[in-house]
């Protein structure tokens, strides 16, 4: 290697150099009024106005002099262009600086609030300051990113995981939003579970909402009601096994038959994930509630009294089911798929039929996916809310109980804290369970060699019950469907069945004038801004979870169960916890977000990422690390070789971190309720007003159209992302040749 190369400064660390001071100098420090998504600033007295100036620009009018200190950070990494990665100082530098930076921004932030200085020594010590403190805006995220990277730059100029500065980056850059916009407001929420009435903290508060029958009672054993803890367990685990088996059997379905209608099957095991969950509820209750369609009918068919069998557990359960089992699909179908075809053809060839094949080849390949699938339905079962609360009765759970807690005239913050905490320990005990079952082994079966072979079709003997089980349960889907359509279009749900379209002509009407098309319906504002929303938070979420999965399976470093638990928290937390904590922790400096867009993006985004996660971890303990160290030692780097290499091998696991995202950021309840604002409302705060005000037809019409939008959307993402190729023939191909 030459002196010249040898001195060559990398770009990467110019980039930062460059980002770090144009965020002080060009940008708006703080956040503008009309939210990061406005560019009016750019107008309106920039850059001497001082809600729109930046820190540069402050200073010098002798304003927020805690900013000054930020250029000795700044200016610390020109020190180092020219020099050497090996040469000490390098690393020295870049660590300092980014540390300082990062460092300073953190303690001025939280040191000087909406109101001054909230800590009493800093009072004592500078006095009251002149003007408070506004939210980060662009200027200082942007120079918070540049000392983030300077850091890791450095830390992986000291040797860390190989010195790969993609690789130290993105592990960075993951702990430090995880950090922000999980461990942090949901930190601030559980402390609350030990706070007494006059603000001091305390453990037996926390003993004596901990310790109540309400929620440990086991009076179910002996003809009475059992505690929320036991309900949500029981149930969670009856929906994470049936979720389980039926996504296992469309996945099957869909990639080791011939069905002829598979496609339509495939289209129908998504539609309840794009469906605000209380609709399925509104039509179970229409089917089976007691004056429902199909529990009259069987009461005068057989002359018994109608019941209400529907309300409890078996309710939840069947609406839990509906709603969690195109998870499992999405998961598994990838994995599925990404069973290497030559494995199955040599067990063949070994004179195995095709059940020996399924049961000792293709089934034990399939555990990742299938571990990955109970954990998310086990999850999103404890987690949800939206069902318990419209069919639950008195079957008390503990994600309606947090949100009453909230919600309620009792408003006991503490009580929801600590249904919060025994929830996220069910929850992580199910994470753990699962890793125990999966233990050590090896799930690879995509290596760098060619695969031209073919998924064997499913033997008869599985063929048949997964034939059945799947078309029952695609039936129920449709019925339950056909229910919510048909809802839609008469005037009065249950009361006045004449047909009409007036629902949609209120919530969706369009008028063309000579000015162009104006949206006169009521419920246009908040589908745009549900729509806009959803498109940003989605590929956002896909791309973090992504990255998070490769980190967790192709590199090994210190810390790597805590950084596995930070991405599964948020998750794990009802939404109900999640809107709250981000209200109390991001309504003040220095992320003040509260109202604006932005916070639900990065709701959505925090809150789903997981699935992101266990998708791509399933689908990418089936690739062989030696198309990464062929990569490597064909001259790429880590990131060359995730983004040409791995990303390809993983469409199924985009596909399924994008169309979850998506949708969910569509029919999300829980969080969105608390966080929605005047400007930005989103589609299910409004079905819910319209359900609070007993307009059924306007609300089920919006799910409607919901449903459509999000199907053309799916498709979309579906074409856009395209398939996994492992073999080279198709199954009718080689049907043909045998």
């Amino acid at each position: 290697m030459t002196d010249k190369a040898k001195t060559r400064t990398h770009p990467v660390l110019i980039f930062w150099i460059i980002v770090g001071w144009a965020g002080y100098v060009l940008l708006p420090w703080y956040m503008v009024e009309d939210g990061l998504w406005s560019f009016e600033w750019l107008f309106n007295g920039y850059p001497f106005d001082e809600d729109f100036a930046p820190a540069l620009f402050l200073i010098g009018r002798g304003e927020k002099l805690w900013l000054a200190p930020l250029l000795i950070p700044l200016a610390l990494p020109i020190l180092v262009l020219g020099k050497p990665k090996s040469d000490p100082i390098y690393a020295k530098i870049l660590i300092l600086a980014g540390a300082l930076g990062f460092g300073w921004l953190i303690a001025q932030g939280f040191g000087i609030g909406i109101r001054g200085f909230n800590f009493d020594w800093l009072k004592a010590l500078f006095g009251e300051p002149k003007i408070r403190q506004f939210g980060m805006g662009y200027g200082a995220m942007i120079c918070a990113s540049a000392f983030l990277f300077l850091l890791t730059q450095g830390i992986a100029a000291r040797g860390a995981v190989n010195g790969d500065v993609f690789v130290v980056s993105a592990i960075g850059g993951v702990i430090t939003i995880v950090t922000a916009f999980v461990f942090f407001p949901i930190a601030n929420m559980l402390f609350s579970a030990f706070v007494t009435e006059n603000g001091a903290y305390s453990a037996s508060v926390f003993a004596s909402k901990f310790f109540d029958d309400r929620l440990w009672g086991l009076g179910c054993f002996w003809g009475a009601k059992c505690g929320a803890a036991w309900n949500s367990l029981f149930l969670a685990i009856l929906v994470g096994l049936i979720t389980t088996v039926l996504g296992l059997c469309f996945a099957l379905l869909v990639t080791r038959s011939g069905f002829r209608f598979k496609r339509g099957m495939r289209a129908l095991t998504v539609l309840p994930i794009i469906t605000p969950p209380f609709v399925i509820g509104l039509a179970l209750i229409l089917l089976f509630g007691l004056s429902g369609s199909v529990t009259v009918f069987f009461a005068d068919l057989f002359g018994v009294q109608p019941s209400r069998w529907l309300y409890g557990m078996p309710g939840v359960l069947i609406a839990q089911t509906l709603a969690f089992t195109p998870i499992a699909f999405l998961v598994l179908i990838g994995v599925v798929e990404g069973v290497s075809p030559s494995m199955e053809e040599a067990a063949q060839t070994l004179r195995a039929n095709r059940w020996q094949t399924f049961r000792t080849v293709s089934l034990p390949l399939m555990r990742p996916g299938l571990a990955n699938a109970f954990l998310l339905g086990f999850i999103e079962s404890m987690a949800d809310f939206g069902n318990p609360l419209v069919l639950g009765g008195n079957f008390d759970v503990l994600s309606t109980e947090i949100f009453f807690a909230i919600v309620g005239a009792q408003y006991d913050q503490g009580r929801a804290a600590v249904l919060a905490m025994v929830l996220l320990f069910f929850t992580l005990s199910a994470f753990y369970a699962q890793r125990a079952w999966l233990g050590k082994k090896s799930y690879t079966t995509v290596s760098g060699k060619g695969d031209a072979g073919v998924h064997p079709l499913m033997p008869y003997g599985l063929a048949i019950p997964v034939l059945a089980i799947a078309t029952i349960w695609a039936l129920f889907t449709a019925v339950v469907y056909g229910m919510i359509i048909y809802g839609s279009v008469v005037e009065l749900w249950g009361v006045n069945n004449t047909l009409t379209f007036k629902h949609y002509v209120t919530a969706f009407s369009v008028r063309f004038e000579e000015e162009g098309i104006r949206w006169t319906g009521a419920a246009w504002d908040s589908f745009w801004t549900t729509i806009s929303i959803a498109a940003i938070a989605a590929p956002l979420t896909a791309a973090v979870g992504l990255v998070t999965a490769y980190l967790l399976t192709r590199q090994n470093f210190a810390g790597k169960n805590a950084f596995e638990f930070g991405t599964m928290l948020s998750f794990a937390i009802p939404g109900t916890v999640i809107g709250v904590s981000y209200i109390l922790a991001f309504n003040v400096p220095p992320i003040e977000i509260t109202g604006t867009g932005v916070i639900l993006v990065i709701s959505f985004i925090f809150r789903n990422m997981p699935v992101g996660v266990r998708a791509g971890i399933a689908s990418m303990s089936q690739l062989d690390r030696s198309l990464d160290e062929s990569s490597l030692t064909l001259g790429a780097n880590s990131w060359q070789t995730f983004r040409r290499v791995i990303l390809p091998l993983l469409k199924p696991a985009i596909l399924a971190a994008l169309v979850y995202s998506f949708v969910r950021a569509m029919t999300a309840i829980s969080a969105v309720i608390f966080l929605v604002s005047a400007e930005y409302d989103m589609a299910t705060s409004y079905i819910i007003g319209r359900v609070e005000n007993n307009d059924y037809g306007l609300a089920i019409a919006y799910s409607t159209t919901l449903i459509f939008v999000m199907l053309a959307s799916v498709g979309l993402l579906q074409f856009l992302v395209g398939r996994v190729q492992i073999g080279r023939r198709t199954q009718i191909g080689a049907e043909r040749t045998t």
